[in-house]
């Protein structure tokens, strides 16, 4: 038996009181909640930060989202699993090892390999937005994948304090994995750690660098249009790509951002345009949180996926 997480460090044991699945070697389910707390960090401070608590957060405020999966949701159009057998499971948090900060991302690759494996689809819910990295890496066998990703910031760096991994970079070693290819970034406003050359670095790749100001004034629906249909996606959100009125408690909050809306249009198009391989959102700080929600917004984001994807013809 392979047990690769621990069980989820919450009140409310798992997201959506689901079945909690840790063995990945016997796992049956068409969507799996996996817990990634810890990134790589850029300094001792970050070994345990606020952001490593949110998976527990996000759990404990799913409580919130409904009373019961037979109450109809008007932002996915019905019950979210619209009559279906569907079955979904928390598989519980991947690990950290203080005294080898690095192990869990390998874990963290092999749980994800294994929930592929078993045909179903990894939701992570992070920690800050390094752990995606390992995510990236366990899809190598599900490419071309295009990449969608919402956030204020580029995440375009190559390094910081000697750390290649962090979440400054995550973007960047998306880019260096064959199976990645088109890259769309959505919601990019203010200031954060991006300077001119990764900018530049991003503009060479062909990244396309969808603005705040551009989301705003097209619409959701013409960047959908600039997506290539038929396509296998892996949707990247982190909290602060989102307008601050929906999700606060971010590490660097900026003004404007992605609408709740837009998001739930966004997974909606993506699901009838191609195949959507898996998702994550991370960079919430629970601690921020003003009624908690940020981290029911984050349990929203994360049922309209799977409803979604449930009428797209996954869990039927």
């Amino acid at each position: 038996m392979t047990v690769l997480t621990t069980r989820p460090q919450s009140p409310y044991t798992t997201f959506f009181n689901f079945e909690f699945a840790p063995n990945l070697d016997e796992l049956d389910a068409h969507f799996a909640i996996i817990g990634m707390p810890y990134g790589d960090p850029y300094d001792m401070d970050e070994m345990v930060n606020d952001q490593t608590r949110a998976p527990a957060a996000v759990r404990r405020a799913s409580e919130r989202i409904t009373q019961a999966l037979d109450r109809w949701d008007f932002d996915i159009g019905g019950t979210p699993f619209d009559g279906s057998a569907t079955k979904v499971v928390d598989v519980g948090d991947i690990p950290g090892d203080p005294r080898k900060h690095s192990l869990h991302y390998a874990l963290a690759e092999k749980a994800v390999r294994k929930i592929l494996a078993a045909g179903a689809f990894p939701i992570t819910i992070g920690g800050d937005h390094g752990v995606p990295i390992p995510v990236f890496r366990a899809l190598s066998d599900h490419g071309p994948i295009t990449l969608i990703h919402i956030d204020a910031h580029l995440d375009w760096r190559d390094e910081v304090n000697g750390v290649r991994e962090g979440y400054s970079s995550t973007i960047r070693r998306a880019s260096e994995m064959d199976h990645i290819h088109e890259i769309f970034q959505i919601g990019m406003r203010g200031s954060g750690s991006a300077r001119a050359e990764e900018v530049q670095a991003a503009r060479s790749y062909g990244a396309h660098i969808i603005t705040d100001a551009e989301l705003q004034e097209r619409g959701i629906g013409a960047i959908l249009d600039m997506i290539p249909n038929g396509g296998r996606y892996y949707l990247t959100i982190d909290a602060d790509g989102l307008d601050p009125a929906v999700m606060p408690a971010v590490a660097s909050p900026q003004p404007g951002g992605v609408t709740y809306t837009q998001t739930i249009r966004l997974i909606q198009g993506l699901c009838r345009k191609g195949t959507l391989v898996g998702m994550d959102i991370v960079e919430i700080t629970p601690s921020c949180d003003l009624n908690n929600i940020t981290c029911i917004t984050a349990g929203h984001i994360i049922m309209n996926v799977i409803g979604a994807m449930v009428r797209a013809g996954h869990g039927r």
